[in-house]
């Protein structure tokens, strides 16, 4: 996706978190379901601290920031949330062809725009599934989270000794976009098909990759042990 596009879906996707904290108590202790026993003031702490950490990245040239911990107090947080919005999107105004820190190539401010685009994306969807109400994901963008995740997020996983090398390949098709991407040596022992959306909830363990969400064709159960990795963190 273009650096630019992507600036402004992180944007608008900082803006619907942020709404989800508007409910104070009541919405910050929600439990996230997808998250082990985080509550959504959990999330929303993870994901700011996540904004500064990036945003220290591209300006400072090294991923070894610590930030402190988030506020307890509902007005607080909100306050320090935005906070971190604007530290965030103000380091990701640079040039995306910049160079900067990463944890996987490119070492460019573009990375970041993409990486934080695509992270906020998944835990927008956290939040308001959290408070039972998750909209849709824009599928040119979920798209681009699948992308990310055989490009970079698995071969991270790979790198860093937390997966095995797949020995077989899957082939997954995105029934809205038509995209599709194949990750593994050979030819495709299996296909999954679905909507752009559904695929990359199933890449990051919010739905189920054998339940009715998704459709297989071939080798189902060799696609389940390449998905099952694990890909992401």
């Amino acid at each position: 996706m273009d650096p630019d596009l992507l600036l402004g879906r992180l944007r608008r996707e900082l803006g619907a978190f942020r709404a989800c904290l508007d409910d104070g108590h009541r919405s910050l202790s929600a439990p996230v379901t997808h998250c082990g026993e985080w509550t959504l003031h959990d999330l929303a702490a993870h994901l700011g601290r996540g904004n500064l950490w990036a945003a220290a990245a591209v300006t400072e040239g090294h991923g070894g920031l610590r930030p402190p911990p988030a506020p307890g107090e509902p007005a607080a947080l909100a306050r320090w949330f935005d906070g971190t919005c604007a530290v965030l999107l103000d380091a990701l105004a640079a040039d995306p062809s910049a160079p900067a820190w990463t944890f996987h190539p490119p070492h460019t401010v573009g990375f970041w725009r993409r990486r934080r685009a695509l992270e906020t994306l998944v835990h927008r969807w956290d939040a308001e599934h959290a408070l039972g109400a998750a909209r849709p994901l824009d599928p040119e963008t979920a798209g681009e989270g699948v992308a990310e995740v055989f490009d970079t997020m698995a071969p991270r996983q790979l790198a860093r000794g937390r997966a095995r090398p797949p020995d077989r390949a899957v082939r997954l098709t995105a029934t809205d976009t038509g995209a599709s991407w194949t990750y593994g040596p050979g030819t495709s022992a299996a296909t999954l098909s679905a909507p752009a959306e559904r695929l990359l909830l199933v890449l990051w363990g919010r739905l189920p990759a054998d339940g009715g969400a998704v459709a297989w064709e071939g080798d189902r159960a060799a696609g389940l042990r390449v998905l099952a990795g694990p890909l992401v963190p």
